[in-house]
């Protein structure tokens, strides 16, 4: 199963932000020990880098980042997600629709979000960590 990790995902990891820390560390825990797929894309990444350049300072963000990077699938954001994104008549928020069609087009199962209201156009599930958790952790 491939799993599409949002950027407030990443940026509580990275940044150790609790309460959401506790939830979205396990997230990619369960990930990856069930030989499943963390997806994100660079989009992601660079907010997550921008986040943790300011609470770390830009060293420490990008060996964070390249930590991260390693452990993670980067799907693709390019041309086809970008047009996509401008098109599809549901999407509000440009940002959202290319996570979604990135996560969509690299056949994501399921997108791992705080921001769940934001993807109420997919056609594939978005669940905040926790409820993640709730569904797949006694699997």
């Amino acid at each position: 199963m491939k799993v599409f990790i949002d950027a407030n995902i990443l940026v509580a990891v990275v940044n150790k932000e609790y309460p959401l820390y506790t939830y979205a560390s396990r997230v990619l825990s369960w990930i990856t020990a069930n030989k499943h797929q963390p997806v994100t894309t660079s989009v992601s990444l660079a907010i997550t880098f921008y986040f943790a350049e300011k609470k770390h300072g830009t060293a420490s963000a990008k060996e964070r980042i390249a930590l991260m990077a390693g452990n993670l699938m980067i799907a693709d954001c390019g041309k086809t997600e970008v047009l996509q994104a401008a098109t599809e008549k549901k999407v509000k928020n440009f940002e959202d629709g290319l996570q979604y069609f990135a996560a969509l087009n690299a056949g994501c199962s399921c997108i791992v979000t705080e921001n769940v209201k934001d993807f109420y156009f997919a056609k594939i599930d978005a669940l905040n960590a926790k409820d993640f958790l709730l569904k797949f952790y006694r699997r």
